[in-house]
């Protein structure tokens, strides 16, 4: 009798460790791959912003979002929630990595959030860099000064 009790309580051990495992790999694989929750989740966190497009990292744990006005946004899957955030113009840098199919971005109000980003393909990455390009200039540096007309504006 003793040792039928033990070879059950050992199964129930391993049936456990088995489930615990599985769902460790599972939170591995989640990610934000599907694009219909990085919308729903975005569009939660900024209501009144339109997404006009995304763009999700390799490894879909971060996405890049195109708004509607040319800002842009973030979201990265910090494992237990999402954490989303709306890029201010001129509070962001950004250089190509070394692969050629990444950014590395820096952003100056959530310091949190740096990292190096690989896309699926170095035009994934062009296309962010030049959403962050967009928004990277702060709105009153935009507008030429009026004395300075350049050839390109004489006509």
């Amino acid at each position: 009798m003793g040792i039928i009790v033990w070879c059950v309580l050992f199964a129930i051990v391993i049936f456990i460790a088995f489930v615990a495992t599985r769902m460790a790999a599972q939170n591995k694989e989640d990610g934000l791959h599907d694009t219909g929750l990085a919308i729903i989740e975005f569009g939660r966190a900024f209501p009144n912003e339109a997404i006009r497009q995304l763009q999700a990292t390799e490894n879909g744990q971060a996405v890049f979002v195109r708004l509607h006005d040319n800002k842009a946004g973030f979201m990265r899957n910090m494992s237990r929630h999402f954490a989303c955030h709306l890029i201010e113009p001129g509070r962001v840098r950004v250089v190509g990595s070394e692969t050629g199919r990444g950014l590395v971005v820096d952003f100056l109000d959530a310091p949190h959030h740096n990292a190096d980003f690989e896309f699926a393909s170095a035009k994934e990455a062009s296309e962010v860099s030049l959403w962050l390009l967009g928004n990277y200039i702060a709105e009153p540096d935009k507008d030429l000064p009026t004395g300075n007309i350049s050839a390109a504006n004489k006509q």
